[in-house]
């Protein structure tokens, strides 16, 4: 994707960290999560990425992929898989569970969790940075080659397995425009930066776990690591999507 024509140096400073490699924050907005989200390029981790968002974060760990990818593969969104009529007449209970009160959003973005096949138990920094690692740079290596059915899936069939301990989540069909949450904020920086749409971060929470770690102590970490930090609206701006 071609950078927008005009952008504010935050948000230009994101693009050019987020290109050689280097983390961005995410401040979603004061209307949404109210979330801040520490990202990385997924064919960047290493495991000490997974180690900082680890213990620097506190959320939980997402990998965002952009709805082509999602495509590629034939991923499922999680909730179409938990209300189809066949799998909630077989095991009742997902019909009780039904996603249908989410305060922040009406669809949820998760679809399968996965491990790579090389991993052990796929929780430890170097398995969860392998299988993050090599999932983005299969991405990048399949959309490349234009792969599609059978062929993708069966590539990352050999290589993946689920459920795993990255969970995935796949950006909407129309990204931004559709739905601004964090798996978008994070595929669009990715775009943004010429980048494989392919994003691991986690959400930042308060050092007592209860709430989300307020802007300012967000901005004070990100100063003191050197990181840029934009807002939702930052990015919508620059891709020029209305808020």
């Amino acid at each position: 994707m071609a950078p927008p024509v005009s952008m504010g140096s935050a948000v230009e400073r994101a693009i050019a960290a987020f290109a050689a490699g280097d983390p961005v924050m995410v401040f979603d907005s004061d209307f949404r999560e109210r979330e801040t989200d520490l990202l990385w390029p997924a064919d960047a981790a290493t495991p000490l990425v997974m180690r900082t968002l680890r213990n620097d974060c506190g959320g939980l760990l997402f990998l965002a992929i952009g709805n082509e990818i999602g495509e590629m593969f034939g991923l499922p969104w999680l909730q179409d898989i938990h209300t189809h009529p066949a799998l909630v007449e077989e095991n009742p209970i997902l019909g009780e569970l039904i996603t249908d009160d989410l305060q922040y959003d009406n669809r949820s973005a998760f679809t399968l969790s996965l491990n790579h096949r090389e991993t052990y138990t796929g929780i430890t920094d170097r398995d969860r940075a392998l299988t993050t690692r090599r999932f983005g740079k299969l991405a990048q290596e399949l959309l490349a080659k234009g792969s599609e059915g059978d062929s993708a899936r069966a590539a990352l069939g050999a290589e993946f397995r689920t459920p795993g301990h990255i969970p995935v989540c796949r950006e909407s069909p129309l990204g931004l425009k559709s739905r601004q949450g964090h798996t978008e904020l994070a595929v669009a920086i990715a775009r943004l930066s010429g980048r494989p749409p392919c994003t691991i971060g986690a959400e930042m929470l308060e050092p007592d776990g209860d709430g989300a770690l307020s802007v300012d102590a967000a901005r004070e970490y990100a100063e003191k690591h050197d990181i840029p930090m934009i807002t939702g609206g930052e990015i919508l701006e620059a891709m020029g999507i209305e808020e």
